[in-house]
């Protein structure tokens, strides 16, 4: 199959947001597709190669296409990145320069599907000493056989910004037209891919077996399943309404939702995302191993930081700690995590997905032998309003952030987000009600509609004792499209080569500023940060503070000079403010 087919619906695609018209790009584009690769065109149409569990990505940062398409171009690497910054997306610089180049080229190989599907696996997979030429020689021979139109969605897919503008479920209805001629169908795809996580799986079944083939799909370990999600209410009361009067009620923790799958002595664990995420915790690996009794089995729960002299669970900012690349037996020492599980979906050849929560939670408490570091989420069944406050103010002094009631006779239903699950969290009035003065100390170019003016902001607040400006928060909402072209323009007297003297930030911005201009921000509450360096150690060590949400109300405060912003110590007693108030609630 050329690749120019594939170039041109992406091209079509590329031109439109209309829901309709992109379904139907893409099933003209399915039908025409040989049923041994339509999974891998789902997969390149999703911009990956492979399912999200499988963790292989291309990964080529945008400095390095750059100078592949300096080597091609024969444009420096300078004018390009000009170019680049200019128009904001490697694809459109790819187009624009190889639109010249095809012009004095008389000979080029037509691209198959297959061979640059091919390519970007070696790209993807080549590793060691001397990878970094190879992965870079597999990419200038595509681009030397491909047109411009090619090189631009082949450089916006190796770059992670394909960019269709389609969700899953437009390709779960394209699939449904192409292959069963009715869209009503996709109810049927839609439980099939909620199953096995796995779109290129779901089309080649449908191409295959039609929906006869779909409806035979099962659970299978090892197959994340995507997770059922909970809707929102803010009392006890509307919770017992909507719920029928009575419901389970289990402790919301603020750590990370993981899926396990163990399989004999294999375990895998995927984050809420579906990443395969199992390398991060080898000490949860053990804990799965040693005390979940299920030979196989599919389990969810929440992995927590605690401090191990107290038990106390930690914010969720510390179990980011733990998804470094390397340095994991370190992080392991330095962050100990404890699992909790709350739901079982398959154990020992049983889909319990369709069995009610009441029946689930039985076979919970059976396969998990509690141990230190392993355990099962707390819940109760309330069928009063002060039941539910009271096991609140419990979960809250417990180190939570809130509850989750549960229907109690509710299936798991995948993928869903429906009121069978409520969230409930601790509510507080915050003093960040106020509006907080901070400095910009740095700039990050943008993307798409932003590009060609900065899309992110870098701010800071003042220590007065150090007279040093530090990094708070990252900030790109609230600004009108007027600000975005004004910013550039008043900030460019004051933009330096290099991090201010007086600046201590853990971020490396694209642009940086001399402390001068004050942006006038609301925010929703004050968290800890281990990139952020206002207030770095005061709270917990290795940790700052940071702002969460943050939104410019639309004042650039030039009447106040950069010493005049919120200070460090005033972030600090806004933090220490908000907890007072969490372990006051009712």
């Amino acid at each position: 199959m050329e690749y120019s087919k594939i170039a041109s619906t992406y091209e079509q695609m590329d031109i439109t947001s209309k829901r309709i018209l992109l379904t139907n790009y893409l099933a003209e584009l399915f039908k025409s597709t040989p049923v041994k690769i339509i999974d891998k065109v789902v997969y390149l149409t999703q911009g990956k190669l492979y399912p999200d569990f499988e963790g292989i990505e291309i990964g080529i940062a945008d400095k390095l296409v750059i100078r592949v398409l300096s080597d091609i171009s024969g444009l420096s690497k300078n004018k390009i990145d000009d170019l680049y910054k200019k128009l904001g997306d490697i694809g459109l610089v790819a187009q624009k320069l190889l639109k010249k180049k095809q012009q004095t080229t008389l000979f080029s190989q037509p691209l198959t599907f297959e061979r640059v599907y091919t390519t970007l696996e070696k790209i993807a997979k080549t590793a060691g000493v001397g990878s970094l030429d190879f992965r870079l020689n597999y990419l200038r021979s595509l681009l030397n056989d491909a047109s411009p139109e090619e090189s631009k969605h082949i450089l916006r897919m190796v770059t992670g910004r394909l960019r269709l503008g389609i969700a899953d479920y437009t390709v779960l209805d394209a699939l449904s037209i192409a292959f069963t001629d009715d869209k009503n169908n996709r109810i049927f795809l839609e439980k099939a891919y909620n199953l096995t996580s796995d779109l290129g799986k779901v089309a080649k079944t449908v191409a295959l077996l039609g929906l006869d083939g779909i409806k035979k799909i099962k659970i299978k370990v090892g197959n994340p399943i995507r997770p059922m999600l909970a809707e929102r209410l803010e009392t006890p009361k509307q919770i017992l309404e909507k719920l029928g009067g009575s419901c389970a009620v289990e402790y919301k923790l603020d750590g990370e939702r993981i899926q396990v799958h163990k399989k004999d002595q294999k375990v895998n664990l995927f984050s809420r995302r579906l990443e395969n995420i199992t390398k991060h915790y080898p000490d949860a690996i053990k804990l799965v191993r040693d005390y979940v009794k299920a030979k196989n089995g599919i389990f969810e729960g929440e992995i927590v930081v605690i401090n191990e002299d107290t038990g106390e669970y930690l914010a969720f900012q510390d179990i980011m700690h733990r998804r470094r690349k390397h340095g994991i037996k370190k992080a392991m020492q330095q962050y100990p995590i404890a699992l909790n599980f709350f739901d079982v979906l398959f154990a020992d050849k049983v889909d319990y997905t369709s069995k009610p929560y009441f029946k689930r939670r039985p076979v919970l408490l059976e396969n998990i032998q509690q141990h230190d570091g392993i355990k099962i989420i707390r819940s109760i069944v309330a069928d009063k309003v002060n039941l539910i406050e009271n096991f609140m103010q419990q979960a809250i002094s417990d180190g939570c952030e809130g509850l989750v009631a549960k229907d109690l006779n509710s299936v798991y239903r995948a993928g869903a987000r429906e009121f069978a699950w409520i969230k409930l969290k601790r509510e507080y009035n915050s003093e960040l009600n106020d509006t907080i003065d901070l400095v910009i100390i740095g700039a990050f170019f943008g993307k798409g509609r932003r590009a060609g003016k900065y899309g992110t902001f870098v701010l800071a607040s003042y220590d007065r004792e150090s007279n040093i400006f530090r990094s708070v928060t990252k900030i790109g909402t609230g600004f009108t499209d007027e600000d975005l072209i004004a910013f550039p323009k008043i900030l460019s007297p004051f933009r330096i080569p290099k991090k201010h003297n007086k600046v201590d930030s853990k971020i490396e911005a694209d642009v940086w500023f001399e402390p001068h201009f004050v942006l006038e921000i609301v925010a929703s509450e004050v968290t800890l940060s281990p990139i952020h360096t206002t207030g770095w150690g005061s709270i917990r060590k290795g940790s700052g503070l940071a702002l969460r949400f943050p939104k410019y109300v639309g004042r650039l405060r030039k009447d106040k000079a950069p010493e005049d912003a919120t200070t460090v110590n005033e972030i600090l007693k806004i933090y220490k403010s908000q907890l007072k108030k969490i372990r006051k609630i009712r």
